[in-house]
């Protein structure tokens, strides 16, 4: 399975999404994180996991960008058993490439208003994509979510009606436990001492992802 995280917003958390599920596949399969993002921040987090961790990261990670994102993993995709791909935030040639080759799509949303306008791109990107790449699962879930209040759930009744894209009940919090793991080259499932709440909700994402056989066919 080759899972894009992207989107046309930065500032959603696409890149500690990637990161985190790329630590907890990798404790089962053999896993390649792609950094196609110009800001390279997942190849950040990998460099310092690698300075950290005794063992190393745990998985394999790489940089490309533009027609190499496809034509790349096109070639490696053999080798590894999931490849996770992080685009960043903007509609650029390296996220069409990979949306062309890519099982799923997940999108994070900040509940905010700027975000959410940012759907109907997102619905037109997807929509593009799946006339060369018929498959493609797109999914999109709220990230950041504030801990009360109605913005969460307006958000996601605005993807729930958003075509092209399905909603995932799925949120992760705005805590500091992702920012303090990430910091320490950690996924947040791995960080001590342990937030429940943060490990809960990114357990919930994962588990959707790996486990739904309409998502893993």
């Amino acid at each position: 399975m080759i899972i894009v995280v992207g989107g046309i917003k930065g500032g959603s958390g696409k890149t500690t999404v990637a990161t985190n599920l790329t630590v907890m596949r990798s404790l089962v399969k053999d896993v390649l994180l792609i950094d196609a993002d110009d800001q390279e921040s997942a190849s950040d987090f990998t460099i310092l996991r690698n300075e950290q961790q005794p063992t190393g990261a745990g998985y394999t990670s790489i940089r490309l960008s533009g027609a190499a994102v496809r034509t790349e993993t096109k070639r490696l995709v053999n080798k590894y058993e999931e490849i996770v791909i992080d685009t960043g935030g903007r509609d650029t040639a390296s996220q069409r490439a990979a949306l062309t080759i890519a099982s799923v799509l997940l999108v994070p949303f900040v509940p905010r208003s700027f975000d959410v306008w940012t759907l109907e791109k997102v619905s037109e990107l997807v929509g593009e994509m799946r006339t060369v790449n018929p498959k493609l699962k797109a999914y999109a879930f709220i990230n950041r979510a504030d801990p009360a209040g109605r913005d969460n759930e307006e958000a996601a009744e605005i993807i729930r009606e958003t075509a092209e894209l399905e909603f995932i009940d799925c949120p992760l919090g705005s805590r500091k436990a992702f920012s303090n793991a990430a910091a320490k080259g950690l996924g947040v499932v791995e960080h001590k001492p342990t937030d429940p709440k943060a490990v809960n909700e990114m357990n919930a994402l994962y588990q959707y992802l790996f486990s739904t056989k309409e998502i893993s066919d």
